[in-house]
């Protein structure tokens, strides 16, 4: 499929073109509306996947469900188990 990559293009997991967006910040604010898996693509940049959350706030998700991501507990963790 042929996309105009001056702009940001945004595409749908199979491949259906979404949304053209004139900046970055616009296709990722459609991206999180959109609230499925997409793939934006411009002029040597192309980034993918769920668009979401935004702020943690007293541990909770703006939805309302826990935050329970723990960079110690997933990046590391079998080197620290090693050493």
């Amino acid at each position: 499929m042929l996309y105009n990559y001056g702009m940001y293009t945004v595409i749908s997991k199979i491949g259906n073109k979404l949304h053209e967006c004139d900046t970055l910040d616009q296709a990722m604010r459609f991206a999180k509306d959109w609230s499925g898996f997409v793939t934006i693509i411009s002029t040597n940049f192309e980034v993918c996947g769920i668009f979401g959350v935004d702020t943690i706030k007293d541990g909770k998700c703006p939805d309302g469900i826990d935050y329970d991501w723990n960079k110690s507990s997933r990046i590391g963790r079998v080197k620290k188990e090693h050493v």
